[in-house]
């Protein structure tokens, strides 16, 4: 349940029932009426939704519905044709990618984008360029753990110990990633998002070529990283035991455009929804 309180604009106060707990939330992520064509095809048309901060927000759709080309508007990969999207306040479009990360929102790929010959710890460790402050010079003289460049390097794999830590990757942190299992190099590519340190989390398909043990492990770290880290979590995911499980609320889409949104059983009853998928109303449970 959905209960707005008080507000304008973009930052509207909501009580969100996840009926686990109550909390107040503050929505600090909004897509206003985003749409993009590509030739003659309309890939979105008018997505609007906001997200309240510490909430976990699932988009969901068949094949080709435009989720992924969301993703790819929102982080600077694609320029739409109009709509606005905004970030605490801060307008994203018009951003390159490195910028919307700057401003803590990272993301997965539904592809696995990773360097096969290179180890998890170095792997993960990309994800710290953000915050490197050491220049060419001082990189090719890194003489000792105590020269500036050193304890750099010191402080940034501390944090990734502590990534490695909580998705339980020290069996394979110093193995190169291309001999790994699909399923780990997922959650690699989980850990790399995450040593951006990001406010907003962009996670796409995360359970996508994995086994059930696996599904149930990536589930159990994306509540870590709401409940832990505090992060917020925009997800596209296929897997309907998963969307249902760990979400606080739902969009649905289907040809590039808005369906309906509300909470998981809302969704999953919803007559256009069960058409979308099936081709029928029939409930579609909780079929993977």
């Amino acid at each position: 349940m959905i209960e707005a309180l008080s507000g304008e604009g973009s930052f509207v106060c909501l009580r969100i029932s996840t009926g686990r707990e109550v909390k107040s939330l503050m929505p600090f992520f909004k897509v206003e009426n985003l749409a993009i064509s590509f030739g003659g095809l309309r890939a979105l048309n008018d997505i609007s939704f906001e997200i309240a901060q510490g909430e976990i927000y699932a988009i969901i759709g068949p094949n080709g519905a435009g989720k992924t080309t969301l993703f790819n508007c929102i982080n600077g990969i694609y320029r739409p044709d109009r709509g606005k999207v905004w970030f605490k306040g801060e307008p994203v479009l018009g951003k390159k990618p490195d910028r919307v990360a700057r401003m803590g929102i990272a993301r997965t790929f539904q592809n696995i984008e990773l360097f096969n010959n290179m180890n998890t710890m170095d792997n993960i460790m990309l994800g710290r360029h953000l915050y490197l402050k050491t220049g060419l010079f001082h990189g090719a003289f890194m003489w000792g753990r105590r020269s500036f460049a050193g304890k750099e390097e010191i402080r940034h794999r501390r944090k990734v110990e502590e990534i490695i830590d909580l998705l339980d990757l020290h069996a394979v942190r110093d193995k190169f990633v291309g001999g790994l299992p699909y399923g780990t190099q997922k959650v690699i590519e989980l850990g790399r998002a995450l040593a951006l340190e990001p406010e907003l989390l962009l996670l796409d398909e995360p359970c996508a070529g994995m086994n059930s043990e696996e599904k149930q492990d990536m589930i159990f770290w994306i509540k870590d990283i709401q409940d832990e880290l505090g992060v917020t979590i925009l997800l596209i995911e296929h897997d309907m035991n998963m969307v249902m499980d760990i979400s606080d609320r739902i969009l649905a889409i289907n040809f590039g455009s808005p369906i309906t949104e509300g909470t998981p059983e809302d969704v999953r009853k919803h007559p256009d929804v069960l058409k979308a998928y099936l081709g029928e109303e029939e409930d579609i449970g909780y079929a993977a």
